[in-house]
């Protein structure tokens, strides 16, 4: 991925940096593999506004993605790499031999006409899925399942990988994006290779009105509001906080706290925790 630097033609272009989308090689999705999607915009089942600073924005299709790659044995081509509306990855259309068409997430320097396969003993090259017994140590890898067959639920952002650091037992060792090292079972799937969009964290919209097509709408800060909306809110001029740690707006500690239960079943797994 390349990113566009914009000159100060207007004060939305001033701070403006986006994707070239260079990589992008076809405009239309596949019509087969979309769905309808609705939003919620931050409501639950009742309307009540529960994750703030939600709404709006541009209409969506969803792309049906191919997390589980359980189409074992069987090559596919990769016919084109696509934009996806619901992530910051970009997403390759494959056509197998049998005929069928999935997406996958478009890992990096896979390009159109290479071919890609799932399943024990394949080669490693990137793009194969395979358990994670079988590859090698150091191999950066993404699309990782937490439990056999269930599907990747790991290492699915733009420009991220895990690494593979040991092998015992029945366990597989992994280094993740945020640094913690935890144990697998070793016939979980992974797929070779890093996500593509590394670039991804140097995007800048430039102005208010591209992060309300994205579907953001205003953040507020708290010590502007006043004392019934924030704890942090009231005073004469610029206040400080006030109280003894920053707040969120209900009350509980805010900025740094560790909300991971004490007591959790999968923390036997965790080897080294996230910093």
């Amino acid at each position: 991925m390349a990113i566009r630097l914009y000159k100060s033609y207007t004060p939305g272009t001033r701070t403006r940096i986006l994707s070239t989308f260079s990589e992008i090689t076809k405009s239309k999705p596949e019509k087969s593999l979309l769905r309808k999607k609705q939003r919620n915009k931050g409501r639950n089942n009742r309307g009540v506004i529960t994750i703030r600073h939600r709404g709006g924005g541009h209409k969506r299709r969803y792309r049906l993605i191919d997390f589980k790659r359980d189409k074992t044995s069987i090559e596919g081509r990769v016919a084109a790499i696509e934009y996806d509306p619901n992530r910051n990855a970009r997403i390759a259309l494959i056509n197998y031999s049998d005929g069928e068409k999935r997406y996958i997430l478009h890992p990096k320097n896979l390009q159109v006409g290479n071919l890609i396969c799932s399943g024990s003993n394949i080669p490693l090259s990137v793009g194969n899925s395979m358990p994670l017994d079988q590859i090698p140590l150091g191999t950066s890898v993404h699309n990782i399942e937490f439990l056999p067959y269930k599907g990747g639920q790991l290492v699915r952002a733009g420009g991220t990988s895990a690494k593979i650091l040991a092998k015992e037992g029945n366990y597989v060792t992994l280094r993740l994006p945020s640094k913690e090292i935890r144990l697998l079972r070793k016939e979980c799937f992974a797929t070779i290779g890093e996500i593509s969009n590394n670039d991804i964290f140097l995007i800048q919209s430039g102005k208010a009105g591209r992060s309300r097509w994205l579907g953001k709408r205003p953040t507020v800060r708290g010590s502007v509001m006043n004392p019934c909306d924030h704890p942090h809110g009231g005073g004469e001029g610029r206040a400080p906080v006030g109280r003894t740690r920053p707040l969120t707006p209900w009350g509980k500690p805010a900025l740094g706290l560790k909300t991971r239960k004490n007591k959790k079943l999968s923390d036997t797994y965790i080897l080294r925790r996230r910093p």
